[in-house]
Formats: C-alpha cells, sequence, structure tokens
C-alpha cells in the first residue's frame, strides 16, 4: 500500500552543531533529489545504494541553502521500514527550518509527533511495547531506567508475552480440536496439565506486575522525602545533597514553609528529593499547610530520610515522625554530631527499627556512607534492580492484571467441574489481553494516544 511521504526535523530546533532533517516514505529518494545538488557531476539520489551517504547542497527556488550530507536508507532496512532519507546539515535553526520547508514544497507533508516510530509499528519493524521503549529511552531520568528501557527495545517484554500467548494458545487450540471431535481426541486429563500450564503462567504474569513498583522508581526516579522537626538541618541536607545552595537555610525555625523537589543521581539512580516543613504543631496557618503537605509526602514516599536533631531532645514531634516511617524504607539521621549530644542512637531504637546514620551536614560528615547505604538499599532488594526487565509501563500493567484474571477464572472452572468450553472462553481473554501489550489485539484509538506523546520528528 502507497503512503504518503512525511517530513519532520529529527533533532532539537536550537543551535547547534548539526540538524537533522528526516524523511519517509516510497517517495523519500525521489522527492530529496528535487532539492538535492551532488558534488559529484551528473549523480542522482535515486541512483544511490542503500546505507550510503553523499555530500551536496539543499537548493531551493534557485537559492543553495546549506552544504549539507544526505544519508540513504532504503526499505525495507529501515527505520520504518519505508524508503528514509535524512538531511543532515548545519545547526542552524533558521536553516534546518528553511530545509524542511524546501522538503515539504517538494512534497513531502509534515509528520505527526511520534509518526515514524508509529510506521515502524505497523510496518511490524518494533511491536508496541519496543515502540513505547523509544519514548522512555528519550525520557529516561538515570541509566538504569536506559538499561531497563533498552532491554524493553531489544523485546524482552515481547519475548515473554509470546511465550505465554503460545503456550494459551496450544492449549486453546487443543481444546478446541477435541470439542469439535471427541471421536478422535480425548480430554481424559486434559483439566489437570491445563492447571499445571494455567498456574506457570499466572505466576509469571504476577513476577512482572509485582516488578512495577521497581519499574516505576526506575522511570520516574525514587522519590525521596526528608523528614524531621524544624531546624534539624533538612535543607541544609539537600543542599549539600545537590551541591548547591538551593533550599534557603536560617537559624529560624521553620524556615520552610513549603515543599522543594530537586533530583540527584546517586550511582545511576535517580533520587527526587523532597524537602518539607518541619512537623510540629504550629497556630501559624501558613506553616501549618506546609506541615500537612509534609504528611502528605511521606505517605507517597518510596524512601523516607528522618533527621534529627541529636542536640534537643525527642519529643512528641519525633514520635509522630516515628510513626509515619514505620512502613516505608527509611533511614534515621542523627545529625549534628558535632554539637553536644542529647540523643543517643540507644534512645532512638527504643522508638524505631530503622537503620541509623550518624552524621554532621555541617562538617560533611557521614554523607559518604549515607548514599552509599542508599544505594545498597536500592541494589539490595528493598528497592532493587538487577538483569531482569522491570515492567514500567501503567498500559501493560493493566493489561496484564486482566489477563491473570481471566486464568484465575479457568482455574475456577476446573475446580468447579465446569465443561471444557468455559475454559476456551477464558483462554481467549487471556491471550487477547497479552496480545494488546505488544500490539496484537489492540484498537486504532489506543495505537493514536500511545504515539501522540512522542516528540516531533520520532
Amino acid at each position: 500500500m502507497k503512503t504518503e511521504t512525511i517530513a519532520a526535523i529529527a533533532t532539537g530546533l536550537s543551535n547547534a552543531g548539526i540538524s537533522i532533517v528526516r524523511i519517509s516514505g516510497e517517495n523519500a529518494v525521489e522527492l530529496t533529489d528535487k532539492i538535492f545538488s551532488s558534488k559529484k557531476e551528473n549523480f542522482h539520489l535515486s541512483e544511490a545504494k542503500s546505507h550510503t551517504i553523499h555530500y551536496g547542497t539543499i537548493v531551493s527556488k534557485g537559492e543553495a541553502l546549506d552544504e549539507v550530507l544526505v544519508s540513504v536508507m532504503k526499505a525495507p532496512n529501515s527505520y520504518t521500514r519505508e524508503n528514509v532519507v535524512e538531511i543532515n546539515c548545519h545547526g542552524g535553526i533558521v536553516v534546518t527550518k528553511k530545509i524542511l520547508e524546501a522538503v515539504l514544497q517538494a512534497g513531502a507533508r509534515p509528520a505527526e509527533p511520534g509518526e515514524f516510530t508509529k510506521r515502524a509499528f505497523l510496518n511490524g519493524r518494533l511491536d508496541l511495547s519496543q515502540a513505547e521503549a523509544v519514548i522512555e529511552i528519550i525520557q529516561a531520568k538515570s541509566e538504569l531506567a536506559l538499561k531497563n528501557s533498552v532491554r524493553q527495545l531489544k523485546g524482552k517484554i515481547q519475548e515473554k508475552i509470546i511465550r505465554l500467548r503460545e503456550q494459551i494458545l496450544r492449549d486453546t487450540a487443543f481444546l478446541e480440536a477435541a470439542l469439535d471431535d471427541p471421536e478422535h481426541i480425548s480430554l481424559d486429563g486434559f483439566a489437570e496439565t491445563l492447571k499445571e500450564n494455567v498456574e506457570k503462567e499466572i505466576a509469571v504474569i504476577s513476577e512482572m506486575i509485582q516488578s512495577y513498583e521497581n519499574g516505576r522508581m526506575l522511570r520516574e526516579g525514587v522519590r525521596t522525602v526528608i523528614l524531621g522537626k524544624p531546624n534539624a538541618g533538612k535543607s541544609s541536607l539537600l543542599n549539600t545533597m545537590l551541591k548547591e545552595e538551593r533550599a534557603i537555610v536560617t537559624e529560624i525555625a521553620g524556615t520552610t514553609r513549603d515543599t522543594l523537589e530537586e533530583t540527584v543521581f546517586l550511582n545511576g539512580v535517580a533520587l527526587n528529593i523532597v524537602d518539607t516543613a518541619g512537623i510540629r504543631w504550629t497556630k501559624d496557618t501558613v506553616e501549618r499547610i506546609g506541615v500537612d503537605k509534609a504528611r502528605a509526602a511521606a505517605k507517597d514516599a518510596d524512601l523516607i530520610l528522618y533527621v534529627v536533631d541529636s542536640s534537643v531532645p525527642l519529643d512528641e514531634n519525633d514520635m509522630e515522625i516515628i510513626t509515619l516511617i514505620a512502613s516505608k524504607p527509611a533511614f534515621v539521621l542523627l545529625n549534628k554530631s558535632d554539637l553536644q549530644q542529647v540523643v543517643s542512637e540507644e534512645e532512638l531504637r527504643k522508638h524505631t527499627l530503622k537503620e541509623i546514620v550518624r552524621i554532621s551536614v555541617k562538617e560533611k560528615e557521614g554523607l559518604d556512607l549515607l548514599e552509599q547505604k542508599i544505594t545498597d538499599l536500592f541494589f539490595s532488594g528493598v528497592l532493587s534492580y538487577n538483569d531482569e526487565i522491570y515492567l514500567t509501563n501503567e498500559r501493560h500493567k493493566a493489561a496484564l492484571h486482566t489477563a491473570v484474571q481471566s486464568l484465575s477464572q479457568v482455574l475456577e472452572s476446573i475446580n468447579q467441574g465446569m465443561p471444557e468450553d468455559f475454559y476456551s472462553i477464558d483462554l481467549t481473554d487471556a491471550y487477547e489481553e497479552l496480545g494488546r501489550i505488544i500490539g496484537q489485539s489492540v484498537d486504532e484509538d489506543v495505537i493514536n494516544k500511545i504515539f501522540q506523546d512522542f516528540c516531533m520528528g520520532k
């Protein structure tokens, strides 16, 4: 089927060394040939071999716009599996726009956001989970998020889904064949075999679903909330971890009135650190709103850093904070170790089982140890990462949940001794839900929504 030729600027629209105008479609080479003047005499791009680069000039209405290198990639060996041309020009905003205009005047139309990747999916170059991995690679906030997205782009999710669907399809096909021809195909013992297969499938899917929270932290960063009483050193800790004076620090208790969020990278892990107002009872309306925000932030945290001023006795505010962190991964930071100690580690251990780290933000003591412990926490399994693929997409998670429900219904039918044709209905539902993840059974509206979130030129 003939498709329109599309074009877009594939690099950031800013002054840079190089910009790329990407063109894709059946007529991409011929269209570019209209505006390309090669430095080789009597040479035309239509004569070019695939995966070659050619030096020349882009000419529009008799005017030379720029000297360029033009890459030619012919179908099906290209990103979109269509003919693709990339014009590598100088990185000025004006010249890049003028070259795109020349391409459009030659017969291309502007590409929609994500349309190149959408064509790669529609032409079978990528499945839907791989296409979604492309945008996650672009948006990756950390090395680990990037690594996970690259593994997804290589088809790691696709491999798991295909294996699951193949087993479900085999069982469904055998069941349908036996129901159609009971004289020659026996279902004796099939229920037990099917039960064993379905239980294995549920276990694999459930493991994928359970990886979602860690996957979310890889994608978005670990939401790390700093809690403590006023003047405990929370904002100073944030500034020290950022290595810049981002939060206002004074000797006046209650200086921080609102939450402040910044991102820090520790050994490939992105921490979205939230500084909060000191937790205490107060008559000040504005400060009280800040304290409420601190409590809310604690509930949504992936990790809490509870800063204790070791020079001030514990009180009811500390007891509230200890309650807030009880069900969360957390470190208790015994700060101001350079001052006269009033609170000891032994006293803190009477109230909390969380690991205690002695630090002095002012003297920069204990902070390297804290960073190492946070990293160890991430890699140890509380917040974990290994070479397994992590689920990062809410759409995938929803489809897996529905598939598990359908497979669980198969088990229920087997356990209740229901007729075999009941199995087939739920097996088919699970098969189709899994297919939604890789784009085998998904409607056009979902596809359009996925690709509209892409950047232009990708």
